[in-house]
């Protein structure tokens, strides 16, 4: 008789595209999670929480691909018993899901609703370096209101945060531009035909994209890209738009109009007032009547150019922006893997999409809010030294006879109850250097050490591994005898004792 075929092991891999996290960044991200929340709640916006899951249905034409509902997004289909079934698919940003929540619940919703979500999101898409198939996204709404009071509250709003998290001033910029007045420069440069928006809808792609690349490429780059094409350092050809003179002139007027610190949208009027031909944007000039406002509003709430500025270089790539849209950019140097100075870029961004919620109810339901990318937020902290790279543990408390361990629950007890994070060691306690070794690995601040005769006199030792490490690395004999790292004291004042060595290394 054969043998059964043994199964074999399941290999211990992450997923590509995905990532574990442990203690510290765990912890971090909800402590930054809450600091945000507590933000949004101040301005009255509620939580939400909606489902991870979606019908591809309900996602719709902002997934990358329509007609294959499972490229871009992870999805499945549910098959009935008569062999038919609706696609499934793992939320692929927060939005989507806010827009059949309000259009399901508006009965028993207030009008406006303010809202502000935070959890993951999910992308089938090629990953890369720091660029994972599931990240979190924190997220905040206003639905139900056209007033540009709305986008003004959130530009505020995401200040705010920004500020509170630890990003101080001068080492952001909030970004604000309008779709209108892209609509209407294009409108004017003859790319995009109000009654027919799907003609030159590629040349106009091309423009969008070739705008948002401006800080990176320059204005020569940008102009290429508007003409013909442009060959990169690498010898890769980008195919260009193919504008004439007069057009790429006319969309060059409009990004090299760098408003930065002036708030003033003279220039960008002039553009879709015509800028020198015979065509005219009624909605360029309503982008600029709403940029205006918006200016207006923030500057007499405190909000000026060193924090919030209009900027028309600002292009959001998602469809589905209607009007304002705006984009945090921590403006800081870091280095990137080669060595190279650059700056960190963008952190969050959002606009208004008046048109999300009509899918559903076929009303138009204007909504805006703004979305931030936690993961890249905490990376920036650490880049600036902001949160620690490295997580304090907690303290350990050794076992020197395991005959006692009650007699070491208790001192645990008793520095957990005074707010102290503690722990006992659980391992095998027979070797002492095996004990420390671990208290190092939890990086661990103190260690609690009482043997048999430390029981006897009634006291305990309390070893300092912050302060030991450091002697250790440098210090001499002399300096090693002039600064102990190891303190007895009596059983009664542990939690005082420790207390004050956890005071006197943060």
């Amino acid at each position: 008789m054969a043998k059964p075929k043994k199964q074999p092991r399941p290999k211990a891999v992450t997923p590509k595209g995905f990532r574990d996290y442990f203690g510290q960044e765990v912890s971090q991200r909800a402590q930054m999670l809450q600091t945000i929340a507590d933000v949004y709640h101040r301005y009255g916006f509620d939580a939400l929480e909606s489902s991870a899951v979606e019908t591809v249905e309900a996602l719709g034409k902002f997934l990358p691909d329509v007609d294959r509902p499972n490229e871009g997004v992870f999805a499945w289909q549910e098959f009935d018993e008569g062999g038919n079934g609706d696609w499934m698919a793992l939320r692929y940003d927060l939005t989507a899901p806010l827009a059949r929540v309000y259009a399901q619940h508006r009965n028993d919703l207030p009008t406006p609703y303010r809202r502000y979500a935070m959890g993951p999101v999910w992308r089938n898409e090629k990953p890369g370096p720091g660029r994972y198939r599931q990240f979190y996204q924190c997220d905040a709404d206003t639905v139900g209101t056209a007033s540009m009071a709305a986008d003004a509250e959130i530009c505020a709003m995401l200040s705010d945060t920004l500020e509170t998290v630890g990003i101080p001033r001068g080492d952001y910029l909030v970004r604000v531009n309008n779709r209108k007045l892209l609509n209407g420069v294009m409108e004017v440069a003859g790319v995009l035909d109000p009654e027919n928006p799907e003609k030159h809808s590629f040349e106009r792609g091309i423009v969008l994209r070739a705008i948002d690349k401006v800080d990176r490429l320059g204005p020569v780059g940008v102009r290429e890209l508007l003409g013909e094409g442009r060959r990169d350092d690498s010898g890769d050809f980008t195919q260009g738009a193919g504008l004439t003179e007069i057009q790429k002139s006319l969309v060059m007027a409009f990004v090299a109009n760098d408003t930065k610190g002036s708030p003033s949208l003279s220039v960008i009027s002039d553009i879709v007032r015509g800028g020198g031909t015979d065509k005219f944007s009624q909605t360029g000039m309503d982008g600029v009547r709403e940029l205006e406002e918006i200016s207006e509003l923030l500057e007499a709430q405190g909000y000026g150019p060193d924090r919030i500025v209009i900027d028309p270089s600002v292009v959001r790539g998602l469809g589905y922006y209607t009007g304002p849209v705006y984009e945090a950019e921590l403006t800081f140097e870091i280095f990137d893997e080669k060595g190279r100075k650059r700056q960190f870029g963008s952190v969050s961004g959002g606009g208004r999409y008046d048109d999300l919620v009509k899918r559903f109810t076929g009303q138009e339901v204007p909504a805006t809010g703004v979305s931030i990318g936690v993961d890249r937020l905490l990376a920036a902290l650490r880049e600036k030294g902001r949160i620690a790279a490295q997580a304090k543990g907690p303290v350990v408390v050794t076992v020197m006879d395991r005959d006692r361990m009650a007699d070491y629950q208790a001192m645990v007890a008793e520095l957990r109850n005074a707010g102290i994070r503690a722990e006992v060691y659980l391992g095998n306690p027979k070797n002492f250097g095996n004990q420390l070794k671990y208290a190092d690995k939890r990086n661990s601040p103190i260690a609690v050490i009482e043997g048999g005769d430390e029981k006897a006199n009634g006291i305990v030792q309390i070893k300092d591994l912050i302060l030991g490490a450091k002697i250790a690395e440098s210090a001499t004999l002399e300096e090693w005898k002039e600064r102990p790292s190891q303190f007895e004291v009596p059983r009664g004042d542990l939690v005082a004792k420790v207390r004050e060595i956890l005071d006197s290394q943060d």
